[in-house]
């Protein structure tokens, strides 16, 4: 890729990452309930989900889930029936996410955050519908399509990846704020209703 089309391509899926979103809201979600460092196993599924997205949407697999959009209406509905439940236990202080009143920590494994960040990204019906049509123009059918596809997906990884830390560090701090033990409720509260906003927007988009 010549770097006229990069200076390009980086600033608009830059402004586009960090515009609002359901992958950026459930990183200020996470941030809230279990801090930056924590937010990082989300993050790293959800990159990882949206490379895969961006690889798909370049070699026509998005093609196969359009004439087929029953297995997307399935997959959306498993994810937000996923985040739904998590936001459910969060709001009523229960559950892996849930900051205890005793401890303030939160756990569950890092592998379940990893597992929720790729769900969110890839039953995202936006984030298909962003690849599809912004992709296709940065790419040179006169050259290798490899290459070319390397360098975007890491444009858009480290892209995904700066903007999720932004919400996910003004979620910690937000955390930081609220974090007594007469707002422990309200913070899980907070944290709950966001994820279930995240779990509503994907159902019905």
């Amino acid at each position: 890729m010549n770097t006229a089309m990069l200076g390009v391509f980086i600033p608009t899926f830059f402004f586009v990452s960090i515009t609002p979103g359901m992958c950026m809201t459930l990183a200020l979600t996470l941030g809230m309930s279990i801090g930056y460092k924590r937010t990082l196993w989300m993050m790293l599924g959800e990159v990882f989900g949206v490379a895969l997205v961006a690889v798909a949407a370049v070699v026509g697999i998005a093609a196969v889930m359009l004439n087929y959009p029953i297995v997307f209406t399935v997959c959306k509905a498993i994810g937000a029936a996923y985040l739904a439940y998590l936001g459910l236990q969060m709001w009523l202080a229960k559950g892996k996410l849930a900051i205890s009143f005793e401890q303030q920590t939160v756990e569950g494994s890092d592998w379940e955050l990893v597992v929720q960040g790729f769900v969110t990204a890839i039953a995202n019906p936006k984030g298909w519908a962003f690849m599809i049509s912004l992709l296709p123009p940065f790419i040179d059918n006169s050259a290798s399509i490899a290459p070319q596809l390397v360098y975007l997906v890491s444009i858009i990884m480290v892209s995904e990846f700066v903007c999720m830390s932004l919400y996910a560090t003004g979620g910690k701090g937000l955390r930081r704020a609220l974090n007594k033990p007469q707002n422990i409720r309200l913070l899980n509260r907070i944290a709950g209703t966001l994820m279930l906003g995240v779990a509503l927007w994907l159902l019905l988009s």
